[in-house]
């Protein structure tokens, strides 16, 4: 019977991943409970169960008397002296229970009391494992619509994906497999309370990271993210190695990487540009693929102006304004988009390259001009008595 116990429990700890310790602790609280159902106390009652062999036994404390008025928690000195012919009146005696006495009830009571421990404990593992898993994406099975939900089973537990963290337009199948981003994990008397989500920015990150080893290592850094779920994202990454080039790294061999994130978000369009120090040269890459000309960022208001040549300006607005909405929300910046055109004539774009071909032209002829002027007075020899 131990040996049978010790591998149940063994079962138990390894399936469930409730600990050996535990169990025993529950199996003793049960075997009090059901001297507490057979007695009808239990105040004197001590169990003790070797964790190697799993072997116990229950023991009752009782008083040696003259004369026994409760026998549950008394002994007359003569039965006393039949265990031990040492015992006065007045010591305390360990008396072994045999569990076999005990009656239906009170051994169902005492089964109870372990099945609903396990049943405690088993809900407890469920929710460290996965409360650890929270903001980070496991992969799930698509069970069934739950209204406008959609209930996901990850593993052990269930997961509910709402309609407001679901992408518009993606539908699933039964026992179609996807992965979702984990974002909150609550405990509950049912068991954890999982919400997960496909909008996230950050579910963007973290299939990067599982499938870029770069990024898992540290080498190069994803800053930031930009997402419009379904349609499109924009991510900047910095390389802490020189030798590696952050946005080659995320892309892969012939796109090899990127495709295998685009094709888990259902052909999402992913724009990865280089991260830069730098705000300027930021917005400016945070504008691809859209050219730009010039860019006037102010660190303090947070806002830049931007002129792009004309016929990049739908380009570099996008879509409804998708485009210049991502580049500002990835750099953090209020960004003012306009044309060539529109910047001189609001004079808000300047001609450099022109304006610096118009300086050099002044002044190379004034340099021409004064050593014409010298010469002249001095063939005269009108300048050599002034400067005498």
């Amino acid at each position: 019977m131990n040996s049978e116990l010790l591998e149940a429990l063994t079962i138990l700890e390894k399936e469930k991943n409730i600990s050996k310790e535990t169990l025993l602790e529950t199996i003793e609280n049960s075997l009090v409970t059901a001297c507490k159902n057979h007695f009808g106390k239990a105040d004197n009652i001590k169990v003790h169960i070797d964790p190697e062999t799993c072997e116990y036994h229950v023991w009752a404390e009782k008083t040696v008397v003259e004369k026994v008025e409760d026998d549950v928690l008394e002994i007359s000195l003569t039965n006393a002296k039949m265990m031990d012919s040492t015992y006065e009146l007045g010591d305390v005696v360990n008396v072994e229970v045999k569990s076999k006495e005990f009656g239906r009830i009170a051994t169902q009571n005492a089964k109870n009391v372990i099945l609903q421990k396990i049943r405690e404990e088993e809900r407890k593992a469920i929710y460290s494992q996965y409360y650890e898993m929270e903001k980070d994406v496991m992969t799930g099975v698509v069970q069934r619509y739950v209204g406008r939900n959609i209930s996901i089973n990850l593993g052990k537990a269930d997961a509910m994906l709402t309609e407001n963290e679901q992408v518009k337009g993606e539908v699933f199948q039964p026992t179609e497999r996807i992965k979702v981003y984990i974002l909150e994990v609550k405990a509950t008397p049912k068991g954890p309370k999982i919400l997960v989500s496909r909008t996230h920015p950050e579910l963007v990150k973290r299939l990067f990271e599982a499938e870029v080893t770069e990024v898992k290592d540290g080498i190069v850094e994803i800053k930031s993210i930009a997402r419009e779920a379904g349609s499109r994202t924009k991510i900047a990454v910095w390389s802490n190695d020189p030798d590696v080039d952050p946005v080659g790294a995320c892309v892969g061999m012939n796109g090899a990487r990127v495709n295998a994130i685009v094709n888990e978000l259902r052909g999402e369009k992913i724009d990865i540009v280089t991260w830069n120090e730098n705000p300027a040269m930021l917005i400016e890459n945070a504008l691809s693929p859209a050219k730009v000309i010039s860019v006037i960022a102010d660190g303090e208001e947070k806002t830049a102006k931007v002129v792009v040549p004309d016929y990049q300006l739908s380009l570099a607005i996008g879509k409804e304004g998708q485009n210049a909405r991502l580049a500002a929300r990835l750099t953090g910046f209020k960004i003012d988009i306009k044309s060539e055109t529109q910047a001189r004539e609001s004079g808000d774009f300047m001609d450099y390259e022109n304006d610096y071909e118009d300086d050099y032209e002044y002044e190379e002829n004034a340099e021409y001009a004064e050593d014409e002027y010298t010469e002249e007075y001095v063939e005269d020899g009108e300048l050599a008595d002034d400067n005498e």
